[in-house]
């Protein structure tokens, strides 16, 4: 079955970079957005916050990693999509503590091309919960300027040690903190209180890795939606609460949305 109804308003590539080849979805004109989707996949809730962000005035790209493009939640899809990425794929590091995922090789050599077709100052780029650490370590590629971690819960696993960690080498983290410094760069991070993927340990690791560099916006989990009976985990698309324009999780997407317009030069 197709679900792909839901990118009717995209137009689609096929993007190799000598190692994997993956489907790229694209709408919109102007410095360019990366928006990389969280498990199960692609779905309706990740393209919602991609148009918005073409809606403001960028062009967003959405690179189909996993799942099935389109394809709405459902709990029964996240278990299948968790084992499948965590347990067989290769292209990712579920576990790895001081290691990124392979397949952030590929999404700096789409930056590179984002960048060099749609201009602007740079690249902006948003991870979500099992990519959400990815836009970090895409910052040792020079077109990255705006990374965002939507509640970045890799790696998994329990333990003081996998609950504090960032899921990134010590190199990417030096090359991400000599950027911000010297081309006063920045970048955002967001979660629920009390999100047993996004630990407050992690979530301390950043601010003390990072300082002011990191902006840290921390929401209550009863400002999220909560469905099917989970708790509230994905700020910008399951769990944001678009029946209530003023309230934390729209505020949290109009505060990244305008991230993006400053740092790439869409203002």
């Amino acid at each position: 079955m197709s679900y792909e109804a839901a990118l009717k308003e995209y137009s689609r590539f096929e993007f190799d970079d000598g190692r994997y080849t993956r489907t790229v979805y694209r709408r919109g004109q102007g410095p360019g957005v990366i928006v990389m989707h969280e498990i199960p996949g692609l779905h309706p809730l990740v393209i919602r916050f991609a148009d918005r962000v073409a809606a403001a005035g960028m062009t967003v790209f959405l690179p189909h990693l996993f799942g099935e493009a389109g394809r709405r939640v459902s709990l029964p899809y996240v278990a299948k999509e968790m084992f499948k990425n965590v347990c067989i794929r290769r292209e990712f590091r579920a576990w790895a503590t001081d290691q990124s995922s392979p397949i952030v090789d590929w999404l700096r050599a789409l930056s590179r091309k984002v960048h060099a077709e749609c201009g602007g100052r740079g690249v902006g780029a948003v991870g979500m919960c099992f990519t959400g650490n990815f836009a970090l370590a895409m910052m040792t590629e020079p077109a990255v300027v705006a990374p965002v971690l939507s509640q970045p819960s890799l790696p998994l696993g329990i333990g003081a040690a996998r609950k504090a960690a960032l899921g990134v080498s010590a190199e990417e983290i030096a090359c991400a903190k000599r950027r911000f410094v010297e081309e006063d760069l920045s970048m955002i991070g967001l979660r629920f209180y009390g999100d047993p993927f996004v630990s407050d340990e992690r979530f301390a690791n950043y601010k003390k890795t990072f300082g002011d560099r990191f902006e840290a916006i921390e929401i209550d989990a009863k400002d999220g939606l909560t469905v099917q009976g989970t708790p509230p985990h994905s700020v910008l698309t399951v769990s944001l609460r678009d029946d209530d324009p003023e309230g934390p999780t729209k505020r949290a997407e109009r505060r990244v949305i305008e991230f993006f317009k400053q740092r790439v030069g869409a203002v």
